[in-house]
C-alpha cells in the first residue's frame, strides 16, 4: 500500500484522533499556500518596480501596472471563475451555508494567481480574505478526501478560514476567533479544536518560509492616565462613521450601473486607471498598505505625518479598495479597514496634540484602537479585532480601549449600518444564508411549545395525606402550592412530604412545601429551563404568566425535557433538509425532468428508501396512470410510473446510466 493510501486509510477511521491529525495537515497545507501567496505576491511586485525602473516614470508606472494585474485577475476569473476576483469571505459563507461545506479545489491556485496580479500591481486590498477563501477551500478538499461528516466538514472548513488568517498575521488566535466569529457565526466547544490546531500550524508553516518581514507588526503601546480613555470613545465613534463610509463605498461600486453600459473587458481597465490616478497622488492608499500601516504603529508623536494627510489617504484607501474589487480584483477588505482605521487613529491623535495641547499620548496607540475600531465596524467582528492587536503588539496595555473601542463601534455600527463588508453582497443578491446551530439544540425551543397546561395544584391548608392522594391520581411527584387567590407560594413534592414524616391527617401541606420556588416565563428556550432546574437538583418548575410571577399557566417537567428534544431534532433535520435543497437548487444547470420507468428499468420494483439516488437530486412526484402520487421511502416504484425529478443533469445522466435490472 503507498504512502498516500495509507494515509488515507488512517484518516478514514473518522475517529477523534484521525480528525485531530487532518487539522493539523489542513494547518500545514493552508501554511504552505500562504507563503505561495505571499512570495508570488513580493516576485509581481518587484517586477512592477523593475518597469517602473525601466522605464524611468516612478509612481506614474502604476497607470499601467494596476490595470495589466486588475485585467489578469478579470481574465482569470472569466476562465475559472466565479469566486475568483473579489475578496473571498462571503464565498466561503455561502459554501458552509448553503453547499454544504462544498468549496472547489480547482479555484485555490487561480486565487492565488489572481491575487498575486491584483495586489503585486499595485491594486488596493489585502490577502488575508483570498487566503482565507483557499483555507477553507483545502479544508473542503481534505473533508471530502477524508470521508468526514457533515458537521467535522463544516469544521475543517472553517479551520482552514480560520488557518488562513492566522498564517497572513501570523496571530493564530486571532485566526480562530475570526473563523468561529465570522465563518461559522458559532463558539460551539465541537469545532474549537480543529480550528486552534490548523491556525497554529498554518501561522507556525507560513513563518517558517518567509519570516516575518512580510506579516505585519507592532511595538508595545501604554495605556497611559485612564482619563485618555475618553478620547478613545470618542475616536471609536469616529472610526465608526468613516467604516460605514467604507461599507456604502463598497456597495456603490458593486451595485453601480456603470458596467452594464460598457464592454465587460473595459471595466478592470476603467477602474484599474481609476486607482492608478488616485494612487499617484497618494501612494500610500495602493497595495496592502502594510509597509504604511506599520510605520504608523511605530509612532510616539506626528512624525513627518499632518493629521488632515491622514485623514486623506484613509479616504483614498477608501476609494481604491472599492474600485479594485469593482475592477474584478482579488483582494479582501480585511487589510484595507486596519489601514483606514490606523490612518484615522493617527490623524485624531495628532489633532488631541496640536489643535488642543494634550500631552503625554502616543500616535501609534491611537492607530491601533483606529484598527480594531474600525474593523469591528466593517466586519462585526469585536472579538477578532481585540485579539489580533493583542498579537500584533505582544501586550495587554492597551486591553481598555481596545475593548472600549471594538464594544462601542460594533454596537454603533450595527445599528448605523445593519449589514457588515461580508454580508452586503448577499442582501444583493437577496440571500439569507441558514443560521448556524447553538451548541445546545435545546435554545431552539421555547418552553410555550412543550409545558404542560396547568391542570390543578395544592392548597396551602390541604393535609399531607390529602397531597399523597393527589400524587397517586396525578402520578405527579411535584405540584405547585397556592393560597386564598390561587396565587403561588410554594411547592411540594414526595420527597417533601416524606421527610416530614410521611402522609399526616394533621400536618398541612404549607408545614412541608418549599416556598422559595424557581419559576420560569413561556417565552425562555427550554435549555434556560433546563439549567434552572439542574441548579436545584428539581424536577418540575412552575410556569408563570410575564405580567404576573405569581400566576401559574403551566408546568415544565422532565418529560417536558423530552419533548422539547424530540422537536428540536425534527427542527434540526428540517435545517439539514433546507441547506440540501438550497445546495442543489444552487447547482448549474439543475432543474425538473421526467423519468419513465421501462420494464427492465433499474428503479422498477423498489421502494424509494432503497434506490442509490445521486446526490444531487430530489424526487418530486410519482404519476401512476391518472393518480400523483407524493413520495414517501415506502413508495413502490412500478413499470409504467412516470417521476418528476428536480436535480442537475449530470444526476439526470447518473439515474439513466443505472445498468438495467436483470430478467
Amino acid at each position: 500500500m503507498s504512502v498516500t493510501n495509507r494515509f488515507k486509510a488512517a484518516l478514514q477511521q473518522r475517529g477523534a484522533a484521525s480528525f485531530m491529525v487532518a487539522a493539523l495537515v489542513l494547518g500545514i497545507l493552508v501554511g504552505l499556500a500562504a507563503a505561495l501567496l505571499v512570495i508570488l505576491v513580493q516576485l509581481v511586485t518587484d517586477g512592477s518596480l523593475s518597469f517602473s525602473d525601466w522605464t524611468g516614470w516612478g509612481i506614474w508606472a502604476v497607470v499601467v501596472t494596476v490595470p495589466v494585474g486588475m485585467t489578469a485577475s478579470w481574465l482569470i476569473d472569466q476562465r475559472w471563475g466565479p469566486a475568483i476576483s473579489g475578496g473571498g469571505i462571503t464565498e466561503t459563507m455561502i459554501g458552509l451555508g448553503l453547499h454544504g461545506g462544498y468549496l472547489p479545489t480547482s479555484k485555490v491556485l487561480p486565487k492565488i494567481m489572481a491575487t498575486a496580479a491584483t495586489l503585486g500591481t499595485g491594486g488596493s486590498g489585502g490577502r488575508e480574505g483570498p487566503i482565507a477563501y483557499i483555507g477553507a477551500s483545502i479544508g473542503s478538499s481534505l473533508a471530502r478526501y477524508t470521508g468526514f461528516d457533515h458537521d467535522r466538514i463544516r469544521s475543517l472548513v472553517a479551520a482552514g478560514a480560520g488557518a488562513g488568517i492566522g498564517a497572513s498575521f501570523n496571530a493564530p488566535i486571532a485566526g480562530m476567533m475570526f473563523a468561529m466569529e465570522v465563518i461559522l457565526g458559532s463558539f460551539a466547544i465541537r469545532h474549537l479544536n480543529a480550528v486552534v490546531i490548523a491556525s497554529v500550524a498554518a501561522a507556525v508553516t507560513t513563518e517558517l518560509i518567509v519570516g516575518e518581514d512580510h506579516i505585519l507588526s507592532s511595538p508595545a503601546h501604554a495605556l497611559g492616565s485612564p482619563v485618555v480613555l475618553m478620547l478613545y470613545a470618542a475616536l471609536a465613534v469616529l472610526a465608526v462613521f468613516v467604516g460605514i463610509l467604507y461599507l456604502r463605498a463598497l456597495d456603490l461600486t458593486a451595485a453601480s450601473s456603470l458596467p452594464s453600459r460598457m464592454p465587460k473587458w473595459s471595466r478592470p481597465v476603467i477602474f484599474g486607471l481609476s486607482v492608478a490616478l488616485i494612487g499617484v497622488a497618494w501612494p500610500q492608499s495602493l497595495g496592502t498598505g502594510q509597509n504604511f500601516l506599520s510605520s504608523l504603529l511605530r509612532l510616539e508623536g506626528a512624525g513627518t505625518y499632518v493629521w488632515w494627510g491622514l485623514a486623506l489617504i484613509a479616504i483614498a484607501k477608501i476609494a481604491t479598495s472599492a474600485l479594485t474589487r469593482a475592477g474584478g480584483g482579488s483582494a479582501g477588505t480585511f487589510m484595507p479597514a486596519l489601514v483606514i482605521g490606523g490612518s484615522i487613529g493617527a490623524a485624531f491623535a495628532i489633532v488631541m496634540q496640536q489643535a488642543f495641547g494634550i500631552d503625554g499620548i502616543s500616535t501609534g496607540a491611537f492607530a491601533v484602537v483606529g484598527m480594531a475600531a474600525t474593523f469591528s465596524t466593517i466586519a462585526r467582528a469585536p472579538l477578532t479585532s481585540v485579539i489580533i492587536v493583542f498579537e500584533l503588539t505582544g501586550n495587554y496595555e492597551l486591553v481598555l480601549p481596545l475593548m472600549l473601542g471594538a464594544a462601542l463601534s460594533t454596537y454603533l455600527g450595527e445599528r448605523l449600518h445593519p449589514d457588515s463588508a461580508y454580508t452586503i453582497p448577499l442582501t444583493r443578491k437577496g440571500i439569507t444564508l441558514p443560521k448556524s446551530e447553538d451548541i445546545d439544540l435545546l435554545d431552539t425551543v421555547m418552553v410555550e411549545a412543550v409545558m404542560v397546561p396547568h391542570d390543578g395544584g395544592l392548597h396551602r391548608w390541604n393535609t399531607l395525606a390529602e397531597a399523597a392522594e393527589f400524587f397517586d391520581v396525578t402520578s405527579h411527584h411535584g405540584a405547585p402550592v397556592f393560597d386564598d387567590t390561587e396565587k403561588l407560594v410554594g411547592m411540594i413534592t414526595l420527597s417533601d412530604i416524606r421527610n416530614a414524616g410521611g402522609p399526616s391527617m394533621t400536618a398541612t401541606v404549607a408545614d412541608a412545601m418549599t416556598r422559595e420556588v424557581i419559576t420560569i416565563t413561556k417565552d425562555v428556550p427550554v435549555a434556560t429551563a433546563l439549567a434552572r432546574m439542574s441548579s436545584l437538583g428539581i424536577g418540575r418548575v412552575p410556569v408563570v404568566a410575564s405580567d404576573d410571577p405569581l400566576h401559574v399557566i403551566g408546568m415544565f417537567r422532565r418529560v417536558s425535557v423530552v419533548r422539547a428534544y424530540e422537536q428540536a431534532l425534527s427542527m434540526s433535520k428540517g435545517k439539514e433538509l433546507y441547506r440540501e435543497r438550497s445546495r442543489i437548487r444552487s447547482q448549474p444547470g439543475a432543474d425538473f425532468f421526467d423519468l419513465t420507468i421501462a420494464e427492465q428499468s433499474a428503479l422498477s420494483n423498489s421502494d424509494v428508501a432503497s434506490i442509490p439516488w445521486p446526490e444531487d437530486i430530489v424526487l418530486v412526484s410519482v404519476q401512476r396512470g391518472t393518480s400523483v402520487l407524493v413520495p414517501h421511502g415506502d413508495t413502490m416504484i412500478r413499470v409504467g410510473d412516470r417521476l418528476t425529478v428536480f436535480g442537475t443533469p449530470e444526476a439526470r445522466d447518473e439515474i439513466r446510466a443505472m445498468p438495467p435490472r436483470k430478467a
